[in-house]
């Protein structure tokens, strides 16, 4: 488990205090999920657990980023906290419906916007333990014990060898090999770290994609959205 009076990442004391906010929740996701595992003969039942869970989580960290910067906005998946028009923190849960399943793919993501600009993006996935992170003009990276390892998108320049996320299968994309994973922000991770190539789907909302796309941005990628789409990858996948 990330422990971060063990471990600071390599950057400013606000990215290590915001992924000390995501770390403390680590625990409690954990055993949550294994509780989600054991009600999967009534969905219902999982899905009013995980609710309560991800409420749950989401009051921790929120807790912990009023500590960071106690005038700053706040914006969720269920909300919006007024702040001081200088600062905002995204945080969105990624996967809720993986989650309910007792699937584990899934993850939380959260950034801090200053005037408007991404600086800070981390994509924590609790049940892999694998945290993602950048900071704007520093680079993206893979948090790892002692080290953090560098993360750069993929260089595949032909289409019949990449690997492309959608979030429906019957979209009309020229491409082989599709996944569908029902985590956004994790594809996005993906993208950033070279496991895929291409993300095309719906955006689903700033609290699940302001994090990625500051991830794929600094590992060298491109994300647009367009038409209510959002479209990411490596730069050679940009207009297949």
């Amino acid at each position: 488990m990330l422990k971060p009076e063990e471990h600071r990442i390599k950057g400013s004391g606000e990215l290590n205090e915001m992924f000390n906010a995501l770390s403390r929740t680590a625990k409690g996701l954990q055993r949550d999920f294994g509780e989600v595992e054991n009600l999967q003969s009534s969905i219902k039942g999982a899905k009013g657990f995980v609710d309560k869970a991800i409420q749950r989580i989401e009051g921790m960290i929120l807790s912990d980023l009023q500590l960071i910067r106690p005038q700053a906005a706040i914006t969720t998946t269920n909300g919006f906290v007024e702040g001081d028009g200088v600062d905002e923190f995204v945080l969105g849960f990624s996967g809720a419906g993986n989650f309910i399943r007792g699937n584990p793919h899934f993850a939380i993501s959260l950034a801090l916007m200053h005037r408007g600009e991404t600086v800070i993006g981390l994509v924590y996935s609790p049940i892999e333990d694998r945290l993602y992170f950048a900071e704007k003009g520093r680079g993206a990276f893979i948090f790892a014990p002692f080290h953090s390892q560098r993360m750069r998108v993929s260089d595949r320049t032909a289409s019949d060898g990449m690997t492309v996320y959608c979030d429906y299968a019957n979209r009309n994309i020229p491409f082989e090999n599709i996944r569908i994973s029902g985590c956004t922000a994790l594809d996005m991770a993906y993208i950033a770290s070279a496991k895929a190539d291409l993300l095309v789907s719906a955006a689903p909302g700033l609290p699940e994609t302001c994090a990625g796309r500051l991830l794929i941005e600094e590992a060298n990628g491109f994300v647009e959205f367009e038409g209510g789409d959002l479209r990411a990858g490596n730069p050679h996948a940009k207009n297949i």
